[in-house]
């Protein structure tokens, strides 16, 4: 099995700061630019180490709020992650990347307190009408180019459409070399896809007269996602003055688990 990072060496300070130095491989490589790194791993990467600063018992990570500073070099990098708001029950932990002398992504996650909260449980996201094994292989997302969009599978529902639809994904890979990914970081490894699922323009990067990258990426959570299956269930709109938003409701194979947004900025494409 093949992974997106290579992970190299940890320095850890005494202040409780953890820096880590990672090598991305072919596999994180995005789809708007060859010598850059694919969101959707370098999310998935950056929960893991989110997840594993300095955790306390009885809380967990509800939301994971990541903002796209530039371009993500495909080269060497460190994420430094430190507590900025600690508490027993409330606390918030930052993990910056940076590459080439530079910030490229900043993540913040809370983590929250747990208890039993189940007699007054209730949902109002509906589950998916069909299980992704189910489902007809949806390869039309392979117009875009990129290691990262090479290395997944997809399957969508019947009536996806653009602007609107479900689309279920997965991967075969390690988030980091020889190390065995849980479910979480292997599914938010992949949230960031959202934007590409139902496409207002259309699908192939190639034929495209406008871009639409986006320069964040929220997520929140009302509960641990389990599972290898990623269910995504997308809207994107794009007001008139240059600025669109794409939103999710996210699934697991047992229903959904939360939502995701992402902001975008929409111009001509360069030529």
């Amino acid at each position: 099995m093949t992974a997106y990072y290579k992970f190299i060496k940890r320095e850890q300070q005494d202040d409780g700061v953890s820096v880590a130095y990672y090598q991305p491989t072919k596999h994180a490589q995005g789809a708007w630019n060859e010598h850059e790194q694919h969101m959707a791993p370098a999310t998935g990467l950056l929960t893991a180490e989110l997840k594993g600063y300095a955790p306390q018992a009885g809380t967990r990570i509800a939301r994971i709020s990541l903002d796209i500073l530039g371009l993500i070099p495909l080269d060497d990098f460190t994420i430094t992650t430190r507590c900025i708001r600690p508490g027993k029950t409330i606390e918030l932990v930052e993990a910056v990347m940076s590459s080439r002398g530079r910030d490229a992504i900043i993540a913040r996650a809370w983590r929250l307190m747990t208890q039993d909260t189940s007699p007054i449980a209730g949902l109002e996201d509906q589950k998916a009408k069909h299980k992704p094994e189910n489902l007809p292989v949806w390869d039309d997302m392979k117009g875009w180019p990129g290691g990262f969009i090479e290395s997944v599978r997809l399957v969508a529902e019947p009536d996806r459409r653009s602007g609107k639809g479900m689309v279920w994904i997965t991967n075969d890979m390690e988030m980091i070399e020889g190390e065995p990914t849980d479910d979480m970081v292997h599914l938010l490894g992949m949230v960031d896809t959202a934007n590409g699922v139902v496409p207002r323009l259309g699908l192939g990067l190639s034929k495209l007269e406008w871009m639409f990258p986006n320069t964040d990426l929220q997520i929140h959570m009302h509960r641990i996602p389990q599972g290898r299956w990623l269910g995504i269930e997308a809207v994107q709109q794009y007001g008139d003055d240059g600025i669109g938003l794409t939103s999710a409701v996210l699934h697991d194979v047992q229903g959904p688990f939360g939502r995701s947004e992402q902001i975008l900025t929409i111009r001509p494409m360069p030529r």
